[in-house]
C-alpha cells in the first residue's frame, strides 16, 4: 500500500509540473500597495521626488518582440483618466526597468526604449498627484508583451495612439496595482 501512494504521491506532483503553467507577472522591489512620496510627482502642488519605481516581469508568451509599460490613473476627475508613464519599444531580452528609469535625463531605461509624453505633457514617468480631498486613485502599471519589435511611434507620441498600438499588438499582459491619496491641507 505504501508504494502505491508513493507512485501516485510521484504521479501528482508530476503532472503539476508537466502542466501547470508559469504566467506573465509583473512585480516591483519598490512599490507596493501604496505609492509614497518617493513616486509622487513634483508639480501641481505635489512636492514628491517623482522617481518611477523599479519594475520586473517574468515568463513572456513565445513570440514576445518587445514590451511596453504603462501607469494609469482611472480615478482622475478628467472623463478620461489620466497616463503618468508610457514607455515602449523595450527589446525583447530586457525583464526589468531600474529605479528611476523613468527620468530621460538620466539614461537609466534600456537601450531603444522610447518614453513618450504623459497627461502631464512631458516625457517620461509623471508620478501620481492626485487632487486634494479627492480620495484614493488607483494606478494601474501595465507591462504587455508586444508581438512587434517596434511599435512605430515615437518619443511625441500621445497616449492614445500609443495605447491603440500597444493594443494592436499584444500578447499578453500583466498588471500591479497601487493607490495614493492627498489629504485637504489644513
Amino acid at each position: 500500500m505504501q508504494k502505491s501512494n508513493f507512485i501516485l504521491i510521484l504521479s501528482f506532483l508530476f503532472s503539476i509540473s508537466l502542466f501547470s503553467q508559469n504566467t506573465f507577472t509583473l512585480s516591483s522591489k519598490d512599490l507596493g500597495g501604496q505609492a509614497t512620496q518617493t513616486e509622487e510627482f513634483n508639480g501641481f502642488g505635489c512636492t514628491g521626488k517623482n522617481q518611477s519605481p523599479q519594475l520586473s516581469w517574468k515568463n513572456a508568451p513565445e513570440g514576445t518582440k518587445s514590451f511596453a509599460i504603462t501607469m494609469y490613473d482611472p480615478d482622475a476627475p478628467t472623463g478620461s483618466g489620466w497616463w503618468h508613464w508610457v514607455v515602449f519599444d523595450i527589446p525583447a531580452n530586457v525583464n526589468e526597468l531600474v529605479s528611476n528609469a523613468g527620468n530621460i535625463n538620466l539614461d537609466l531605461a534600456p537601450k531603444g526604449a522610447i518614453q513618450s509624453i504623459t497627461n502631464y505633457g512631458a516625457n517620461g514617468y509623471g508620478g501620481p498627484c492626485p487632487p486634494e480631498g479627492h480620495g484614493l486613485h488607483q494606478y494601474i502599471i501595465t507591462v504587455y508583451a508586444l508581438g512587434a519589435d517596434k511599435l512605430g511611434t515615437d518619443k511625441n507620441t500621445n497616449p492614445a495612439i500609443v495605447g491603440y498600438n500597444i493594443w494592436n499588438n499584444t500578447l499578453a499582459k500583466a498588471s500591479i496595482v497601487s493607490y495614493y491619496e492627498r489629504k485637504k491641507s489644513k
